[in-house]
């Protein structure tokens, strides 16, 4: 083969390599654009009205997740499935987004944190890597530590609508969350530095639930913890 021939060669797969690649990045738009939409509806829970609206703006999330998961299955067909970790630089900010939304949504239900496999099952891939198209466990982490940045602004959004309770609440998951990542033995860089932030949250929390101490709404809240969320 002359040099000609090997370079020809070389540039049909760098060719189909891209062809590869503008797919995938047709299918990322895609679920991008759902996961703005979900975020933009979540985002109602932070105003006053949105309190009580919140188990219809979470069963409207979980239709969107319905496109999340056609989405995603368009999405495996765009590459060799042996393949996976090459492209995952592709939907691997998209991926951490969406986790965050389904493990807010779960929070929102039932203010428990959402299990991996459960966010697998929600966005329609798999939990184990061996299966093909999975999660990968420092995208689920990374998404967890955005949940918490966003429970924190919602504590404080809870004591402007005048809901003392819920912020006592978030304290508490967040604590556990935070006790959860000081078992971890993180050696991703970047997944250092958002758990880094975590720290943040916790004392942003701490603040409103001492807020709330000092002004006597800590009592009220506790008297009426055992009403409605």
């Amino acid at each position: 083969m002359s040099v000609s021939e090997m370079f020809a060669a070389l540039q049909g797969a760098l060719g189909q390599d891209q062809d590869i690649r503008e797919e995938i990045r047709k299918e990322v738009q895609a679920l991008e654009q759902t996961a703005r939409e979900i975020l933009t509806l979540l985002q109602g829970v932070h105003q006053g009205p949105g309190f009580q609206h919140i188990p219809k703006k979470c069963q409207k999330a979980r239709e969107h997740f319905g496109t999340v998961r056609t989405q995603m299955e368009s999405l495996k067909t765009k590459f060799p499935a042996d393949q996976y970790y090459r492209f995952h630089e592709h939907w691997r900010f998209v991926l951490q987004r969406l986790v965050f939304l389904a493990a807010f949504v779960v929070y929102l239900e039932s203010e428990t944190l959402v299990t991996r496999e459960a966010v697998a099952e929600i966005l329609g891939i798999e939990a184990d890597r061996e299966r093909g198209f999975h999660l990968d466990i420092e995208d689920y982490l990374s998404g967890v530590l955005t949940l918490a940045s966003e429970l924190a602004r919602l504590a404080v959004n809870s004591v402007t609508a005048g809901d003392y309770s819920r912020p006592l609440r978030i304290s508490t998951f967040i604590n556990e969350l935070d006790s959860g990542f000081r078992l971890l033995n993180l050696k991703n860089d970047s997944l250092r530095k958002r758990y880094d932030g975590l720290k943040y949250d916790v004392k942003k929390i701490e603040e409103v639930v001492y807020d709330l101490s000092i002004r006597g709404l800590n009592k009220e809240a506790t008297v009426g913890a055992g009403g409605e969320k």
